[in-house]
C-alpha cells in the first residue's frame, strides 16, 4: 500500500511530458536507482549475520580490517551508527588540529610582538592539548565502535570534561592576565 502510494506520488510530481517516469514500477519496499530501475529493499544491518560473528568457520579470519580489537568482536553494527561514530571522532580530531593551529599562531604572535611568556605557555598547552585530544578521539572511537558491535551501552566521552576544564582554566588565566595588564598601565 505504501509502495503504491509512493509511486503515485512520484508520478504526480513528474512533469506531464515525462511519461517514462510515470510508467516506472517501484519494487514494494524498495527504492528507485539513478538509472530508473527498482532495487529490492535491503535487510537492516542488525538483521544480517555478520562475517565476524560466525566463529565456527573461516569467515571471521577473512575480515582483514584493523584494529582487530575493534573489528574482531561482535556483529557488524548499523552503518549509520558506525558512520556517526566516525564523524564524531573526526570532529574531535578537527578540534585537536584547531588547538594545535591556535598554539602555533599564539607562538608566532608572541614572538613577533615581544609579548609575555604567558602566551608562549598557553601556546604550548594548546599544542599538547590538541595532540592529546587526537589520541583521545581514536580511543573514544574504538570504545564506541566496540560497544556498538557488542550491543553494550555507549561509553561516556572521556575527553569532553578535560577539554571543557582546559578551556575554562585558560580563559580564567588569560582573563586575569588581561586585567593585570590593564591595571598596570
Amino acid at each position: 500500500m505504501l509502495g503504491s502510494m509512493t509511486s503515485h506520488a512520484a508520478a504526480d510530481a513528474a512533469p506531464s511530458g515525462d511519461e517514462d517516469a510515470q510508467r516506472r514500477p517501484e519494487a514494494p519496499g524498495g527504492r528507485e536507482t539513478a538509472s530508473g530501475d527498482s532495487e529490492p529493499a535491503r535487510e537492516p544491518a542488525g538483521d544480517r549475520p555478520s562475517e565476524t560473528t560466525e566463529r565456527d568457520g573461516d569467515q571471521a579470519s577473512q575480515d582483514t580490517r584493523r584494529p582487530r580489537s575493534v573489528y574482531g568482536v561482535g556483529r557488524e553494527p548499523d552503518v549509520q551508527s558506525s558512520l556517526a561514530n566516525q564523524r564524531t571522532a573526526l570532529a574531535w580530531v578537527r578540534t585537536g588540529l584547531a588547538l594545535i593551529a591556535g598554539g602555533v599562531a599564539l607562538t608566532t604572535v608572541a614572538g613577533g610582538a615581544q609579548l609575555s611568556l604567558l602566551l608562549d605557555a598557553v601556546a604550548v598547552v594548546a599544542c599538547l592539548g590538541g595532540g592529546a585530544l587526537g589520541l583521545a578521539a581514536i580511543a573514544s572511537w574504538g570504545a564506541t565502535e566496540r560497544a556498538l558491535r557488542l550491543g553494550e551501552p555507549l561509553p561516556r566521552p572521556h575527553a569532553l570534561p578535560w577539554l571543557v576544564g582546559g578551556v575554562v582554566v585558560v580563559a580564567i588565566v588569560l582573563g586575569v592576565h588581561a586585567v593585570l595588564e590593564l591595571t598596570q598601565r
